[in-house]
């Protein structure tokens, strides 16, 4: 039984606002038509997925691990159709996301000498933008900062770099030289959703504020609202009047990885990732990534 992905997409639908009448709505479909579809998917599947009584919708233990299979299945299918969609139209163009303050252009530099045919366009991307735009093809290969999950993409690390605390520029500790984790212990943290992600082992209270970039976070902790955390490398592109940016040494390093979706097949694609992976060895053997980043000349050949 081959698995209908227009159905997977009603079920996702359904699953996600647990509101027949909203997920219809969203749908632009009439709601006995989305309850039939649900109804002959949990037919196909030969279990219930949605239970609904007085009390509203609610996902069964099957509806939750469907719902879980969904996200990867749906991005996997959207992304072969853009795929589909740029060899019909015989261009080639490769689409690279980063992170704030990662270095594309050495890359770049690299992979052109090999590819002078083939357009490379670049896309800031966000924390939770990392594994859903490579999963559905909005880009083809991305610049990541972990964590992230994982599922359905293939990983490679790059380098890691030291984070930087960012605190408001009348904080006690700000314009020190360095400070420790231990200085730190008990500062609200300006953070994003997941903060099991929170780059520090010391307890921080979470300050309330959901930020996704780094314009964001610097504006919450240049109002006194709370400290951040910032890989060194998206210091020397941000600066703010209000901040001031203070060396961690204990804290542990930022882990920069290039993915790609693990079903994206692309010889193009493949070139990229080795292009990169030599600009990150160039990096190191220079030994100084700021100023690489900030420099304009060639990528230096060994």
């Amino acid at each position: 039984m081959d698995l209908d992905l227009r159905k997977l997409r009603y079920f996702v639908a359904v699953a996600d606002r647990l509101h027949f009448g909203r997920a219809a709505d969203e749908l632009h479909i009439a709601q006995p038509v989305l309850s039939r579809q649900i109804r002959a998917l949990e037919k196909d599947l030969g279990t219930p997925l949605l239970t609904r009584d007085s009390h509203g919708v609610a996902l069964t233990d099957a509806g939750r691990q469907l719902l879980t299979d969904a996200g990867p299945l749906l991005a996997s299918a959207h992304a072969a159709r853009r795929r589909v969609t740029v060899a019909a139209r015989g261009s080639q163009r490769i689409m690279v996301g980063f992170r704030a303050g990662i270095a594309v252009a050495p890359a770049v530099r690299l992979f052109a000498a090999r590819h002078p045919d083939v357009l490379v366009d670049v896309q800031r991307i966000e924390w939770d933008d990392q594994a859903p735009m490579l999963l559905d093809g909005r880009i083809d290969v991305g610049y990541v900062r972990l964590p992230m999950d994982e599922a359905g993409l293939r990983v490679a690390p790059l380098y890691t770099e030291p984070l930087v605390a960012v605190l408001p520029a009348g904080h006690e500790l700000a314009g020190r030289e360095q400070i420790t984790e231990a200085d730190l212990a008990g500062e609200p943290l300006v953070w994003h959703m997941d903060t099991s992600t929170q780059p520090t082992r010391r307890p921080h209270p979470n300050a309330g504020y959901r930020v996704r970039g780094v314009d964001e976070t610097l504006e919450h902790v240049a109002a006194g609202r709370g400290i951040s955390f910032l890989a060194r490398s998206a210091t020397v592109f941000y600066s703010h009047p209000n901040i001031s940016y203070v060396p961690v040494p204990d804290l542990a390093s930022d882990q920069v990885c290039l993915a790609v979706a693990a079903s994206h097949t692309s010889p193009v694609v493949d070139d990229f990732f080795t292009a990169a992976q030599a600009a990150a060895e160039i990096t190191a053997e220079c030994g100084n990534y700021e100023m690489w980043q900030l420099g304009s000349g060639a990528v230096p050949m060994r």
